[in-house]
C-alpha cells in the first residue's frame, strides 16, 4: 500500500524534471540560434571584420558573458558550429536499418538532412552567402568539417564491421559523403538556390554510383 501511495507522486516528481530540463534545453537552443542569426545579419551587413562579440550579444539582446557560454569565438557564431552536431549524422546512420547496405542508408541520411536544410528558406542560403563572401571562415570550417568526418568514419566502422585505423573503408566513405553534401551546396549557391538541394545530392550519388571509370574522358 504505501508503494502505491508513493508512486504517483515519484512519477509527478519525474514527469516536472522532464519537463524543466526540456523547457532548459528549449531555451539554450533559442539562445544559440538567436545569436548565430544575429552573427550572421551583422556579417552580412559589415563584413566579417566590422563586426565584434560585443556586436552580436547587443544584436541577440543578451550579455558578452552570454555568449562565450555558447560559442567560443566570433566565427564560430557566424557558422553556428555546436559541439553537440558533429555526431549527427553519425547518430543517423546508426539508426537506420541494419540490412541497408551503407552506401544507400548515407544517402538516404544525407537526403533527409538536405530536406531539412532546403526548408530553412532564408537561413541555409544566408550561411553560404556569408561564407562565399568571407573566405577567412573557411578555415574554421575545415577544422569543424574533420572533425565530422572522423565521427562518421567511427560510425561506419561500426557499422560495417571494419576497423577505423586500420582499413580503407570508414574513413573513404565518411570522407566521400562529405564531399558530396558539399557539392551539393556548392551547386545550391551558385544556381542561385532555385534548384532542390535534395536532388542535387541524389545526382552526386548517382554520379558516384556510375563509378568514376565510366566518367568522360
Amino acid at each position: 500500500m504505501r508503494h502505491l501511495l508513493q508512486t504517483p507522486q515519484t512519477c509527478r516528481r519525474c514527469n516536472d524534471g522532464r519537463v524543466t530540463t526540456g523547457l532548459r534545453e528549449r531555451k539554450k537552443a533559442a539562445t544559440r540560434l538567436a545569436l548565430h542569426e544575429a552573427a550572421l545579419r551583422l556579417v552580412a551587413e559589415h563584413g566579417l571584420d566590422g563586426v565584434s562579440v560585443d556586436d552580436i550579444a547587443a544584436r541577440a539582446d543578451v550579455s558578452p558573458r552570454t555568449f562565450f557560454n555558447y560559442f567560443a569565438t566570433k566565427d564560430d557564431a557566424v557558422l553556428g558550429l555546436d559541439p553537440a552536431e558533429l555526431r549527427r549524422t553519425a547518430q543517423a546512420l546508426a539508426g537506420r536499418p541494419a540490412d541497408e547496405p551503407v552506401v544507400e542508408a548515407l544517402r538516404a541520411v544525407q537526403r533527409e538532412q538536405a530536406e531539412e536544410m532546403a526548408g530553412e528558406t532564408e537561413l541555409w542560403p544566408l550561411r553560404l552567402q556569408v561564407i562565399e563572401a568571407n573566405p577567412d571562415l573557411v578555415g574554421r570550417l575545415v577544422t569543424h568539417f574533420g572533425e565530422a568526418d572522423r565521427a562518421l568514419a567511427a560510425a561506419v566502422a561500426e557499422r560495417t564491421g571494419t576497423d577505423v585505423d586500420a582499413d580503407t573503408l570508414p574513413t573513404l566513405l565518411a570522407l566521400t559523403s562529405g564531399a558530396v553534401m558539399r557539392t551539393a551546396l556548392h551547386r545550391w549557391l551558385t544556381g542561385g538556390f532555385t534548384d532542390s538541394l535534395p536532388r542535387l545530392v541524389d545526382e552526386a550519388w548517382d554520379v558516384l554510383a556510375r563509378g568514376l571509370t565510366a566518367l568522360p574522358h
